[in-house]
């Protein structure tokens, strides 16, 4: 079962995204779209995500996030089958440490 990504509707949420200037700006505007759930639900995916690719184990990263392995695992198939968002994303922010 395929959903169509690419609407209108996500276009604009995205631009809306896009236009947020910082850290500060983006709670305020996340806390009124989403339910805290689906931020922590998005922020421990993400820290997965992270730490797969420092190449810590399911148990390791089941321990420290609290993600299940049925989580990991779809995580990780993103990270090996997916759009390489991760690593494009990754890959900026170590550049944005560099900087600083």
């Amino acid at each position: 079962m395929s959903k169509k990504i690419r609407t209108e509707a996500v276009d604009h949420l995205f631009e809306a995204i896009l236009c947020l200037k910082d850290k500060e700006e983006c709670y305020t505007f996340f806390e009124d779209v989403c339910t805290i759930n689906e931020i922590l639900s998005l922020s421990q995916r993400f820290e997965v995500a992270h730490m797969l690719r420092e190449q810590k184990t399911y148990l390791d990263i089941a321990e420290k996030t609290g993600a299940s392995t049925a989580t990991i695992s779809r995580v990780n198939r993103s990270l090996n089958y997916g759009n390489d968002g991760y690593d494009m994303v990754f890959a900026r922010m170590k550049g944005q440490e560099g900087e600083q």
